[in-house]
């Protein structure tokens, strides 16, 4: 057994290489109700476009998908710290095949209506902040510590592949059959994840029982009080003490910020890239959308050697040589008119994407204390869907009052600049720190 510089083990044997049937059920679960949100966000705008013309209206789609994110993410944390996740997830998607059950219903009867979808999409979303949050805290709890790298990455395997590459041709196809189709479809794989979690064993709390004890009235009622008394501090406090814990982290805080701070600029060039594509590159919309195609190849690329090769150029390399990536990215897209030039710079992109989720994810599992997970997961998708939403509208009105390369030259004197202020924190004996310690408890 021998480690890398960042400790990292690697040659690892092969009975501490399975991850186990627990993670097995999780991953299929996580997988499969990714696909069904990528199905509700491609047909949710073709159904919105089929019964009006207007761009506000179509558009609107899109914001309340996003809605809840920037509304629940935080109280959402405090709820997966509160009660047993796996429950929750169960929960959760049993709702949502409610919703889009009705709502599927509905529109095959004739009787939907954009202002019923606005509604659902809420509902559903909501529901995928405190999924993931969930699930992202489960994993210490499934999967032994020195194999986070690689559940991590079978997750964001997964999910790349079903919302990148599955679900945009699948839910075009199914819209094209009946436009109630790809809703009744989304809500299957809702049904079979609740049932997948629901097989998964074991209780899931921020600090479980020992599953062989069985309590007597007494414990019972003690940990009903407990819970009572839990049940009535101030949500705003769990938030505010997640939200202080993580900024009391040098290594994730800096993470969570510069993830933020980079989705900003590259929400602003995606959000325009469609313009550049045509303008600049010559595309139509077969090749546009195959540029999107290029980064979820890459991105599940990244995620099925993700954990070998972080074990292989180590966890510091891995975060710093991303930075260098997402500048030359914004560079490229600011300077190339070869479309094939910029498509391997964009499968690229869609390979570093996946390594700083998996980085990212087990660095946060490592550290954080586990009745704080939630919480601090929670708190970092805030940050980073505050980053999008600001980008989005960045990126049209840089693009309007510059020019259409503007935004990536924004972007990458932005993530030069960030590399260089954020290159000494990453160094490697604060990553292999990270690494070596079990999770704190909290203070």
């Amino acid at each position: 057994m021998a480690e890398n510089g960042d400790g990292v083990r690697v040659g690892v044997g092969v009975a501490a290489d399975r991850l186990g049937a627990r993670f097995v059920k999780l991953w299929a679960a996580s997988t499969t109700s990714a696909l069904g949100s990528g199905l509700a966000l491609i047909a949710a705008p073709l159904y919105v476009a089929s019964r009006t013309s207007s761009p506000l209206i179509v558009s609107g789609a899109t914001g309340v998908a996003w809605l809840p994110w920037l509304l629940f993410a935080l109280p959402g944390g405090v709820l997966v710290d509160r009660v047993d996740r796996r429950r929750l997830m169960v929960v959760i998607d049993w709702t949502r095949v409610a919703a889009m059950a009705v709502l599927a219903a509905a529109i095959a009867t004739g009787h939907g209506g954009i202002a019923l979808l606005y509604a659902v999409l809420f509902v559903i979303n909501t529901g995928e902040i405190v999924f993931r949050s969930a699930s992202q805290a489960m994993i210490p709890a499934v999967v032994p510590r020195g194999r986070l790298e690689r559940a991590n990455g079978w997750l964001t395997g997964g999910t790349t592949l079903t919302q990148g590459m599955l679900a945009g041709p699948l839910a075009g196809f199914l819209f094209a059959v009946a436009a109630w189709i790809p809703f009744f479809v989304n809500a299957g794989t809702y049904l079979a994840s609740a049932i997948l979690i629901g097989l998964v064993a074991g209780t899931y709390r921020s600090s479980p029982r020992p599953a062989a004890a069985t309590p007597s009235r007494s414990e019972a009622r003690e940990a009903r009080d407990a819970a009572a008394v839990r049940g009535l501090r101030s949500v705003r406090a769990d938030i505010a003490e997640g939200f202080r814990w993580l900024m009391g982290q040098r290594l994730l805080r800096t993470m969570s910020i510069l993830i933020g701070l980079l989705n900003v600029t590259l929400t602003a060039a995606t959000a325009v890239l469609v313009l550049l594509a045509r303008e600049r590159l010559g595309l139509g919309s077969v090749g546009y959308g195959l540029l999107f195609t290029c980064i979820a190849g890459g991105g599940i690329g990244g995620a099925v050697i993700g954990d070998r090769l972080i074990g292989w150029v180590t966890a510091t390399w891995t975060i710093r040589i991303g930075l260098l990536i997402e500048a030359g990215t914004h560079l490229a897209l600011a300077t190339s008119r070869d479309p094939y030039l910029v498509g391997f710079i964009l499968f690229a992109f869609g390979v570093h994407s996946s390594l700083w989720t998996i980085v990212g994810s087990s660095l946060r599992q490592r550290l954080t204390p586990p009745e704080m997970l939630g919480r601090v997961g929670s708190t970092g998708l805030f940050i980073a869907a505050g980053g999008n939403c600001v980008g989005a509208v960045l990126g049209g009105v840089i693009a309007s009052n510059f020019g259409l390369t503007a935004p990536y030259w924004i972007g990458f004197v932005v993530a030069v600049l960030v590399s260089a202020a954020t290159w000494r924190v990453f160094d490697r004996a604060t990553v292999a720190q990270a690494y070596a310690q079990p999770a704190p408890a909290a203070g």
